[in-house]
């Protein structure tokens, strides 16, 4: 699964604000139950108790929250730049601006995957470096999912 299997060019916003981790845990559940259909708080119950699990911070300032959702029928990414970084409890303890919001249809076999690509791009220097300085959302959206 590619990265391009997950996230389209209106899946991609740049400039989100958001106050603190529980905030834009809300909104990306807002925005993707609208995208869905799903009820916002089913999502947002769903990303909260994977984050009581642990975080979901990777490190480098890139969190990935993600979550099974029973419901979902396919695949739902969602990618964003954070206006400016929020705390995010990360694994190096750095704050958060760039996020990639990651719903999987529930006993997906294909998680581990989808999750495994999401990362190895936005871990990726020049990937992250093109997406704190993209302009916009179609130069993000190029960025995250141009072949390098």
């Amino acid at each position: 699964m590619q990265i391009t299997d997950l996230v389209t060019p209106d899946r991609v916003i740049v400039r989100l604000q958001a106050h603190s981790k529980s905030h834009l845990l809300a909104e990306l559940a807002r925005r993707a139950a609208i995208a869905t259909g799903l009820a916002q708080g089913q999502i947002g119950d769903a990303l909260e108790a994977r984050e009581a699990l642990g975080s979901t911070g990777v490190g480098a300032g890139i969190a990935i929250p993600h979550a099974q959702i029973t419901g979902l029928q396919h695949f739902y990414g969602l990618f964003v730049r954070l206006d400016r970084p929020i705390d995010y409890d990360a694994i190096d303890g750095r704050p958060v601006d760039l996020v990639f919001l990651l719903l999987i249809p529930a006993n997906n076999k294909e998680h581990l995957q989808a999750l495994a690509s999401v990362s190895r791009r936005l871990r990726d220097r020049a990937v992250g470096a093109a997406l704190r300085g993209a302009k916009g959302a179609r130069e993000a959206h190029e960025a995250l999912t141009s072949t390098p």
